[in-house]
This record gives structure tokens, sequence and C-alpha cells, in this order.
């Protein structure tokens, strides 16, 4: 009978735990959709910005923009510090989502120290944060207020202190560790280099414009918006990234707890017919007795 109970319990603490990754699995769906929205409304913007300076820039413009300027490596006499920004979940019962993720930007750490460059953290998630903390490395910022519904605003808060460490030559690199969100099934983690700004190149021969104002004038407005734009599509494209790792993880652990439970009411059953066929038996004995 005991063993019984402990059966029961556990049936019903399973059923219990099942019902909360369905409703986590709805929920990361949901947002999931909400985050593949915005993924496919940046593309399309990112994708004119880049043609616009492909057409603008010309070989003489390009000593021009800080942006644009290539510096020296620690070695040769440039900047020695490089930020790195790591964008991770604020939540966990991700799958492997936020350790792919460290793993890259450790990665990309180690590269970084091995050219020579001290490496400046910017932390955008509280899992990316607290590991780090844990093997002893500070922060240069932190982040946890962004969450899964990040806009332009955060963006520009995250990288435009960047931008100006990196135009008075304070800072040699910008590199941002992203998600790369291309299905629901395959997002792999990855390094985009923000700055220094490879300039996007147009193939073919470039139309002929005639602008106003000057290209340098448009390029010094368009440059800081592209890098910014970066920023934005990091974090766009790993908030859909988390929800699709989040949806996965929660359904595969639904349909575990479904097998479970069919297996721990299977054992039951039998336990229970056993019981019953050993109390009938004890009764027709008992009955036989009295005779």
């Amino acid at each position: 009978m005991a063993k019984s109970r402990a059966l029961k319990g556990r049936i019903r603490s399973i059923g219990n735990t099942r019902k909360i990754t369905r409703t986590m699995e709805l929920v990361a769906t949901s947002k999931l959709k909400r985050a593949q929205d915005r993924v496919i409304a940046a593309r399309p913007y990112a994708e004119a910005l880049r043609e616009v300076i492909a057409d603008l820039v010309t070989p003489d413009l390009v000593n021009s923009f800080p942006l644009l300027r290539q510096p020296a490596s620690p070695a040769d006499g440039g900047p020695d510090r490089a930020a790195l920004i790591l964008i991770t979940s604020n939540r966990g019962l991700a799958g492997g989502f936020n350790a792919n993720l460290i793993k890259e930007a450790r990665r990309r750490i180690a590269v970084l120290e091995g050219e020579g460059y001290q490496v400046e953290l910017i932390g955008i998630g509280r899992k990316g944060v607290g590991f780090f903390r844990y093997l002893g490395r500070t922060f240069r910022s932190e982040r946890a207020d962004i969450g899964d519904r990040p806009t332009a605003e955060h963006a520009t808060s995250v990288m435009d202190p960047l931008l100006a460490d990196y135009a008075a030559g304070k800072l040699g690199v910008i590199e941002l560790v992203q998600s790369h969100f291309v299905s629901v099934l395959n997002a792999p983690p990855m390094t985009v280099r923000v700055l220094p700004l490879r300039p996007p190149t147009q193939g073919g021969l470039k139309p002929d414009y005639i602008l106003s104002p000057e290209p340098g004038a448009l390029l010094e407005a368009l440059l800081p918006l592209y890098v910014r734009n970066t920023m934005y599509r990091g974090l766009v494209e790993t908030v859909a990234a988390e929800q699709a790792a989040r949806r996965t993880a929660m359904k595969n652990a639904t349909d575990n707890a479904g097998d479970l439970l069919e297996k721990l009411k299977r054992t039951y059953n039998r336990q229970r017919q056993a019981q019953i066929t050993q109390e009938i038996a004890e009764l027709v004995g008992g009955a036989a007795a009295l005779e």
C-alpha cells in the first residue's frame, strides 16, 4: 500500500510539472512569433542601409571618418582595448542556448587577448553576467532591463558610449556575440565585428547620383546609424533564438513527462491489480477454511 501511495504521489507531481512545461511551451511559442516578426522587419532596413552606404563610400572618404578607419594592432602601437558585447537571456530553461553563447564569448576573449587586447565585457542578460562574474571577470557595463522586447533606443544606449570611445581612439575593436536566427531549429551563436567597420561593397558600377547634401555629410549621419542597427539586429535575433530554444526545450520536457507518466501509470495499475488479486485469493482461502 505504501508503495502504491508513493507511485500516486510521483504521478501527481509529474503531472503538475507537465502542465507547467506545456504552459511554458505555449508562452514561448507566442513570444517566438512576435520575435520572428521583429527579425523579419529589421532585415530589409539593414540591407537598404548597407546598400546606400556602399553607394556613398569612396576611397578618398575612408580616412575622413573614424568609423571607417582601420586602427593598427596593439603590437603596432594601436589601441590595446577591445569591447566584447555578450547577449544572453535573463532566464534559463532554454536548453544549451546560453551555454553556447558563453562558449563563443570565451573563445573570442581568448583570441582577442592573444592579439594583445585588454578585453572589456559588456553583459546583456543575467546568465552571461553571472557566469563571467563566477570566473572573476569584471564588466564595463551590465544590462538586465532589455528583456524580450528590444528597441532601437536600447541598442543606442548600449552602443553610443562605445562609439565615442572608438572615435576617440580608446578602443581598437568592438565585437558582438549573438545568435544568428536562421530558423526555429537553427540559431547558432556567432561573433559580429561591429568596429572597425568594413565598408559595404556594391558589385558592378555605382549609380551616378546627384547628391544633396554631399556624400560626406550623408555618411556622417548614416555610419553611426548603421552601427546601432547592427546592435539592434543582434538583440532581436538573439531574442528570437532564445524563444525558439525555450520552446524546443519545453516541448521535449513535456513529451518526456508524458512518457514517464505512461510508464508510472502502467506500473501503478499492475501493482493495484496484483493487490486486488491477492485480496480476492485471501477471501476465497478464508471462506474455504470456514466450510
